[in-house]
């Protein structure tokens, strides 16, 4: 068994060129969310329907850019029929696997509970992409049990090892349950950001940390246990990535919601906002640079209502295609 899944892993990618994204229809702060996620904000000078206006223009810009270097983005559209403010960050209650697997994820809020779709996976089948088999974790909710897709799980799908920061929306029993699942070794931590001078659980994993083919950026500070912090860093370290520290402050500005995604002729990006760009120093996006070109977009007003950036906007597709 061992031998079988290192196999596996040498055949694994770590970064797609397809992406799932859902295009907004009553996008705001979700009021559900706002308990745990300090990132959000109201927007009191803004309607409802200019907040919605805003952040469809800016999905809708953000797309065209990754659809310009050749990303191939799948775009779905949400529905009127539920009440889903968050809609526009798939990648909570989905992740999709190389050997055709599909994994659903419990949500915190329950109105997040109604963004899962099934047609969304009849789509892709429609479109030729093979699902073999649909992992449900979605029971742990009757429990208050959670665990946020990508948001909480950074995944190294070549080594095999599941980066989490624990919190509200991650639990370490259910990380563990779907790491033997999918073959994966939990890497464990408490993620903590500064809120009126407490220490509060950082509510994603991937707010302060991005994992790509050969790097990593991740806000060190935040991991307040020193022994988790070394475990952190040596996992990164034995995987040959090269580690590129961010501040506190700038996670604030979403610098840790970065992805690398394959364009044109396996060409490598790193996509991530306007915001986060203009937070980096030169030195880091020199580092970053050296592993693809930053592609970024001006994704204001769903940062702000939304307390997630251009990562959680995007669901990795690494199915197989049917023949």
């Amino acid at each position: 068994m061992y031998n079988i899944a290192i196999n596996k892993r040498l055949i694994m990618r770590q970064i797609t060129n397809t992406i799932l994204m859902i295009r907004p229809v009553s996008f705001r702060m979700n009021e559900q969310t706002a308990v745990n996620n300090y990132y959000q904000k109201v927007l009191e000078s803004l309607t409802p329907e200019t907040v919605q206006f805003k952040a469809l223009q800016e999905f809708d810009d953000f797309v065209e850019k990754l659809k310009a270097v050749g990303v191939n983005v799948i775009v779905i559209n949400d529905t009127n029929d539920t009440d889903t403010p968050d809609s526009i960050f798939p990648n909570n209650w989905i992740s999709f696997h190389e050997n055709g697997d599909v994994a659903l994820y419990p949500m915190f809020a329950e109105n997040r509970r109604l963004e899962r779709r099934e047609d969304i996976l009849e789509t892709l089948e429609d479109l030729g992409y093979q699902i073999d088999n649909v992992v449900d974790y979605t029971s742990a909710e009757e429990e208050k049990i959670y665990l946020e897709g990508t948001g909480s799980l950074l995944l190294d799908r070549v080594n095999g090892k599941a980066y989490c920061a624990l919190s509200p929306r991650a639990d370490e029993d259910l990380l563990i349950e779907f790491c033997e699942d999918f073959e994966f070794t939990p890497v464990s931590f408490v993620a903590n950001q500064t809120l009126n001078d407490k220490r509060l659980p950082i509510y994603h994993t991937n707010v302060i940390m991005c994992l790509g083919e050969k790097f990593s950026v991740i806000c060190l500070d935040s991991i307040d246990d020193k022994k988790e912090r070394k475990e952190v860093i040596k996992h990164l370290k034995e995987d040959k990535k090269e580690i590129i520290a961010i501040t506190e402050e700038q996670v604030n500005s979403f610098a840790g919601n970065m992805l690398q995604v394959l364009g044109n002729n396996e060409e490598r990006y790193i996509i991530m906002s306007n915001a986060a760009f203009e937070s980096l120093t030169n030195q880091q996006i020199n580092q970053i640079q050296k592993h693809g070109k930053i592609l970024y977009s001006s994704l204001d007003t769903i940062e702000a209502c939304g307390g997630g950036s251009a990562r959680c906007m995007m669901a990795e597709v690494f199915l197989p295609k049917n023949n």
